[in-house]
């Protein structure tokens, strides 16, 4: 199989699809990586790291990506605002001892999760975990702190001379993980984006030819979340744009969905569950986020709790979202003067 590792703001994962025979042996080397890393090749890492940063960095060094910037102007002076690689500055001041510090502190047993999907004999599985894990130390989880409300919206310009088109990226504070309106954000989020037919993408793209392409997301963190608009278009175009973006979330905050609407979102989310059940990676991932999170679940759970949301409660989350202070927009681009000005009284009004 191939090992492959991701980070996001708030985890990182380990993961690997193997044949069923190798999984014995696969556990013990997986096992090994994650008590005994060798953390080698330092210079060659930081050198890999330094060039994924500079793709957001213009010729300045300024920050421009639209998604980066966002999330600062959301969550200032916290972690959920801060790129995952860093500041470039920061690069040169870790060595191996700070890294194995940091490795020390951060895998440990008490803040991991493992899980293993398959055609396989559980208890036979278990008792091969506990043997090639059991060396993990328990450690103490890592203390948190809730970001600050959001209490003014926020605007930022970001001027770009080498584009030929401004970035977009509109972002709402949207309740957390354990919010009891979170499966309504899930909702809302796939009546406004959940493929071609959706209000975002047929509004933008096919009904008005303002863009090529407009996407939305909801990420649910502990204590908060973040609903986020993003889409490209030409520099003249960014203040038409922002605003159609402003009415739709404007609409579904005072009517919410029909429900021809909500009964698509719904059959999306049956077939995604079963698209799931089918994926042994998927059902793997799902189950371990939702245990590392403290919302353990069943996929079958997680799909009745999606079933049950109705109109008012969508409705009632996206004026939760949508009509409060919590908002930031940034552009990435050219605009200036009245241009400059309509888009930071649409993202302030």
């Amino acid at each position: 199989g191939t090992l492959s590792a991701s980070t996001s703001v708030d985890n990182g994962n380990l993961s690997i699809a193997v044949p069923p025979e190798n999984l014995s042996a696969v556990l013990e080397l997986l096992a090994d990586v994650v008590q005994n890393p060798l953390l080698s090749e330092l210079e060659t890492e930081r050198g890999i790291i330094r060039e994924e940063i500079l793709e957001d960095l213009d010729e300045d060094g300024q920050l421009v990506d639209d998604r980066g910037l966002v999330r600062l102007l959301a969550f200032p002076d916290h972690g959920l605002g801060r790129p995952i690689t860093g500041p470039i500055e920061n690069l040169e001041t870790f060595d191996l001892a700070r890294v194995r510090s940091h490795f020390a502190k951060t895998y440990v047993a008490s803040g991991m999760v493992l899980t293993v999907a398959g055609a396989l004999d559980a208890e036979r599985v278990e008792q091969e975990i506990a043997a090639a894990f059991s060396g993990v130390p328990a450690g103490s989880p890592l203390a948190f702190v809730p970001a600050a409300e959001q209490s003014e919206r926020r605007f930022r310009m970001m001027q770009s001379a080498g584009s030929n088109q401004t970035r977009l990226s509109i972002a709402f504070r949207a309740p957390g993980e354990h919010d009891p309106l979170e499966p309504a954000v899930e909702m809302l989020l796939r009546v406004i984006d959940d493929g071609m037919s959706t209000r975002l993408y047929h509004r933008l793209c096919d009904s008005l030819g303002l863009c090529y392409d407009a996407a939305a997301s909801y990420e649910a963190y502990d204590e908060t979340g973040l609903v986020e608009f993003g889409t490209e278009t030409a520099h003249e175009r960014a203040p038409r744009v922002l605003t159609e973006i402003l009415s739709l979330a404007e609409e579904l905050a005072s009517s919410g969905p029909n429900e021809l609407e909500l009964e698509r979102a719904r059959r999306r989310a049956r077939w995604q569950h079963e698209a799931m059940l089918d994926h042994a990676g998927d059902l793997g991932d799902f189950l371990a986020l939702g245990e590392l999170r403290r919302v353990a679940r069943t996929p079958h759970e997680r799909l009745e709790h999606l079933l049950a949301v109705s109109q008012a409660d969508v409705r009632e989350a996206a004026q939760r979202i949508f009509g409060g202070a919590g908002r930031s927009v940034v552009a990435v681009g050219r605009a200036k003067g009245a241009a400059l000005g309509k888009l930071e009284r649409l993202a302030l009004g």
